[in-house]
């Protein structure tokens, strides 16, 4: 079990550490917070009106499932072709605009950085957003087409499907942006790490629990009840815990004193 004190004793020890950086005052964050917002909103508005330009492909791809199955989208609204086109420009937008939001969110926490921690703003700009397009194709090659066939031609083949717009693009966001996100697991890890909240002996002594997670989440992804095909879910998860405790045990504050003092 998770010891409270621990975690909380981890905490301030690190925010000690760090009382030797440069100090900002609450209306200079409030003003940095500002103009990191105001230059993510840019880098996102100019990503959406590029991927609106090609919405007609983005769409291609959401629709290519259902292609395979020869089944069409319906819609039951007026505005309903109109939100779906502006849906997939807006995250075809993020997606665009990603590593310019990411690299204005380092910006914003690197005043709070080591100069030896500064050097990662490339691998995790490029860690952050490879993660995510992983996490996304692993569901919309796999996950996705794997669940419609279950779903449609298995425990619907009696029936005719309906589907619509809405109901359909829900699905298929919350899938493919649902992978994207687990997938960025090391990323977490490797910001809990640094600052000193979890170390890679807690969660190397925890694999237990974590293992126990990820076999109930790909229980819910895996479109077959066969337990060989969970584990091809359950597989890649797995592995990013793991690659999650390398990545603590070499950002994690205890080793870096470690590497300054045999400097």
């Amino acid at each position: 079990m998770v010891d409270p004190t621990d975690a909380i004793g981890k905490a301030r020890q690190a925010v000690t550490e760090r009382a030797e950086l440069p100090g900002m005052s609450l209306m200079e964050h409030l003003e940095e917070l500002r103009k990191r917002i105001v230059h993510s909103a840019l880098y996102l508005g100019a990503g959406f009106i590029v991927a609106y330009l090609f919405h007609e492909r983005l769409y291609g791809l959401v629709q290519a499932p259902l292609d395979r199955l020869k089944i069409n989208l319906n819609y039951t609204h007026p505005m309903d072709p109109l939100n779906l086109y502006l849906q997939v420009a807006l995250i075809g937008g993020v997606i665009l605009a990603s590593p310019f939001i990411l690299y204005q969110v380092w910006l914003f926490i690197a005043p709070g950085l080591y100069q030896t921690e500064k050097r990662f703003v490339v691998p995790f700009m490029a860690a952050t957003v490879g993660l995510f397009l992983a996490g996304a194709s692993f569901g919309y090659f796999y996950v996705f087409p794997g669940a419609l066939k279950i779903l449609v031609l298995g425990f619907g083949k009696k029936f005719n499907p309906v589907m619509t717009i809405e109901d359909y693009t829900g699905f298929f966001l919350s899938i493919i942006l649902g992978l994207g996100v687990s997938f960025e697991l090391p990323i977490l890890i490797f910001f809990l790490a640094m600052f000193g909240i979890v170390s890679p002996k807690f969660l190397w002594k925890n694999i237990r629990y974590a293992i126990l997670v990820v076999f109930i989440v790909a229980a819910f992804i895996c479109p077959s009840p066969d337990p060989w095909t969970m584990c091809i879910y359950a597989i890649p998860m797995l592995s990013l815990y793991l690659i999650g405790i390398g990545v603590a045990w070499w950002v994690h504050p205890s080793r870096r004193r470690k590497r300054e003092a045999a400097a």
